[in-house]
């Protein structure tokens, strides 16, 4: 069994709130939980906490849409496993979950009992997938971020520090005093990056970015030392 001391409960319906609570407390009894009920609240503990082992988090809470509050934690808190756990379980919710970053997916209806195995099995550093469903959409998050990776790597250089200024928020003027070059060659990488990752909008490339865990992004990183050093060799 896990050796939990923090855990975060995001949900917006209180009763289910405290069932989490108490079935964590129940498995953990040695384990502290903070719950809230919006994501914000949630966002505003991790900054002045972040000795959370993992987070609890409802998909359908208000002022969220879709995957918005998976992708923000995953953004702002990649190291931190979220666990989703939601009344909407079809295979495709649970398999986009998946793909955007989660830990693991739990849904509403397999009662609180289950939940010591997903978070053991989160914990020990593993996908967690009810047993009814196959392995089919972790096999697929796994394809999908292969493609990530297959395709950051034919950024160049400069179009990759470009991109993740762009994953900081900065914006195109800002970014082309950083690189000391002009806002027309700024524009032109953001135009290729978009075409690389096969993706519409900015916002579309971080989330595709936001979709690879910390071990992850830095093997992008290395791999891109070793092919510029391969090129200054080459060419020297």
């Amino acid at each position: 069994m896990s050796d939990l001391s923090q855990v975060l409960i995001i949900d917006d319906h209180p009763l289910f709130r405290e069932a989490l609570s108490a079935a964590v407390n129940l498995a953990y009894p040695a384990t502290r939980t903070r719950e809230v009920s919006t994501l914000e609240d949630g966002i505003t503990v991790l900054e002045t906490d972040r000795d959370f082992d993992i987070a609890l988090l409802d998909l359908n809470i208000p002022g969220v849409h879709g995957f918005e509050g998976l992708l923000r934690l995953r953004t702002l808190h990649p190291r931190l496993p979220v666990l989703v756990v939601s009344g909407l379980e079809t295979e495709q919710i649970i398999d986009e979950a998946i793909t955007y970053g989660a830990a693991g997916f739990l849904p509403k209806s397999l009662g609180r009992e289950v939940l010591s195995t997903a978070i053991d099995t989160i914990m020990a550093g593993n996908v967690y997938m009810p047993d009814r469903l196959s392995d089919k959409p972790a096999d697929n998050a796994q394809t999908a971020k292969h493609t990530i990776i297959e395709r950051l790597l034919s950024l160049t250089p400069q179009q990759h520090r470009v991109l993740f200024m762009l994953r900081e928020g900065l914006l195109n003027k800002q970014i082309a005093y950083e690189l000391d070059v002009g806002a027309t060659t700024v524009k032109k990488h953001v135009s290729e990056i978009l075409r690389k990752l096969a993706v519409h909008s900015r916002t579309q490339a971080v989330i595709e970015v936001s979709k690879l865990d910390q071990d992850e992004l830095f093997d992008v990183e290395s791999r891109f030392l070793k092919s510029s050093e391969k090129a200054l060799l080459t060419t020297g």
